[in-house]
């Protein structure tokens, strides 16, 4: 082994924290090797979420602190200006970054020789072979799941899948209980700040007041791990206490009940904190030892094998081209409004709702980003390249993450490349799955006046828009045609055009 003073430096990203990031393989790491971390300054001009700002500096410094003196600390205005700083004139190694922007980055340095990506499941080389052996085009979420978990033997019994079905969705899509403000389900681990959080909130205070940086949302006291200690404590805290009731309710929404059983792991993941594999084994584990029912721990490892997975590589396999589909011409910019997260603007109690919830922790569920933001952008015709926004706003948000998120899956941009159907709905879908209509000044089944919901009247101006694209689908052809049965759709279109991008 040669001495840290003439091995090789490894350069960690700031999603890169994990022990598996600094684990010797891959045939060009050396071990014990001096580590490079770097804090570029301009990744954090481009109007964080202050939360998410937050959480990613604190994790980065907090495993500074871990390696001591192992680690050469840079803080620069950019990457390429820490890189001159940290190693001028010597080689570094570095795994695959998590985006293209990165990996043109250290690609375009003769000085630093890319390693193959950690913190997934599947070697892009596998997944390419696995996609092109589909014809590319096809490659549904389900038949790729699969494949993963054969590969892996995840919640299998022999052959079979484990429990006797592959897919327990049907019985995790129950609405919410009648009259209930919360599932009642046990808190979920919360981390404790310490005086590097204290630190990073004086740090991000500065930058606001003396260099210009402007974030969105609240910065209150941390919610998520920054550590492996913390994020391992969150983990068995979810697994030993939440997994069992996530299942049935995972796809409903609460006001007063944003979290329920949801596992908040996933900026742990995204940080390099935790690893895939060792979450759903864990999941599985807890199957097998009968403390935690199928259709729970199927609804988690799809989560994470199944759809992150699955992700993580159609970011890669698609290719740079994917960012800028438009296929339905949406190129209307996100109003003040939202960009601000500025939910007392809001009337429509379903969107005022998620948006303070993002506003006051970065982070909401699935359902809520899919069926309510997502869903409004799509149905006002808001620019898919303009919501990023998700990519800013949320704590677990990176580029791989939100490219095929908001392209393929809730903009549809992509003209069906990666989904079978437009996902957006009226206000019955947000009835059924939530307690946020009852109290609210719409009423879910009023297209047109004072009452109409913004997401009924959008939903049906939206298949209008699009009637001679979407028709032939079908799985759109039903809900098309619904069209020809509305006696009031021209008073509809009006309203909805009167309506504009203004706060619903």
């Amino acid at each position: 082994m040669r001495s840290p003073h003439t091995a090789t430096p490894h350069w960690l990203f700031g999603d890169q924290l994990g022990p598996q990031f600094l684990t010797p393989g891959d045939g060009g790491r050396d071990r014990g090797a001096p580590v490079v971390m770097i804090e570029a300054r301009s990744v954090f001009r481009r109007r964080f979420h202050r939360a998410k700002a937050h959480l990613v500096l604190s994790a980065m410094r907090h495993r500074a602190a871990e390696l001591g003196d192992r680690v050469t600390y840079v803080k620069a205005e950019t990457y390429r200006e820490g890189l001159q700083r940290a190693f001028p004139g010597r080689h570094a190694t570095v795994h695959h970054p998590t985006s293209r922007a990165a990996l043109r980055l250290v690609s375009s340095s003769a000085d630093v020789t890319v390693l193959p990506a950690r913190g997934f499941l599947v070697p892009h080389a596998d997944f390419r072979a696995w996609a092109d052996g589909h014809g590319g085009q096809r490659l549904l979420q389900e038949d790729f799941y699969r494949w993963v978990r054969r590969g892996h033997g995840l919640l299998l019994d022999g052959d079979a899948p484990a429990g006797g079905r592959w897919n327990h969705d049907h019985d995790n899509r129950e609405p919410p209980p009648k009259g209930v403000r919360t599932l009642g389900a046990p808190a979920p681990y919360r981390p404790r700040e310490d005086d590097l959080d204290a630190k990073v909130r004086h740090d991000l205070d500065r930058w606001e007041r003396d260099e210009g940086i402007r974030f969105v949302g609240r910065d209150g006291p941390r919610r998520f791990p920054a550590t492996r200690r913390e994020a391992l404590a969150a983990l068995a805290r979810f697994v030993g206490h939440r997994l069992a009731g996530f299942g049935p309710q995972e796809d409903a929404v609460l006001a007063g009940d944003p979290v329920m059983s949801h596992s908040l792991l996933s900026s742990s993941l995204n940080l390099g904190l935790l690893g895939p594999l060792e979450c759903v084994e864990r999941a599985e584990d807890a199957w097998r030892s009968g403390t935690a029912p199928i259709n729970s721990v199927e609804g988690f490892v799809r989560q994470i094998a199944g759809w992150r997975e699955y992700v993580w590589q159609l970011y890669w396999y698609f290719g740079e081209n994917y960012r800028h589909r438009n296929a339905l011409g949406h190129r209307a910019p996100l109003p003040e409004w939202f960009l601000e997260l500025d939910a007392d603007a809001v009337t429509a109690r379903c969107l005022a709702t998620v948006l303070a919830q993002v506003r006051d922790t970065g982070w909401t569920h699935h359902i809520p980003r899919l069926m309510l933001l997502g869903s409004h952008a799509l149905q006002r015709g808001w620019d898919p390249a303009a919501t990023d926004w998700f990519h800013r706003c949320f704590v677990d948000g990176y580029d791989w993450v939100i490219l095929p998120n908001v392209v393929g899956m809730s903009q549809y941009a992509d003209g069906g490349r990666m989904t079978t159907k437009p996902y957006t709905s009226g206000g019955a879908y947000v009835h059924r799955m939530s307690d946020l209509c009852d109290p609210c000044a719409y009423r879910p089944t009023d297209r047109v006046g004072e009452t109409a919901c913004p997401f009924t009247a959008g939903y049906w101006a939206f298949l209008h828009r699009h009637r001679a694209r979407l028709e032939p689908n079908p799985r759109m052809t039903r809900a098309v045609r619904g069209l020809d049965r509305l006696q009031d759709l021209d008073e509809l279109l009006r309203e909805d055009k009167r309506r504009g991008d203004g706060p619903p």
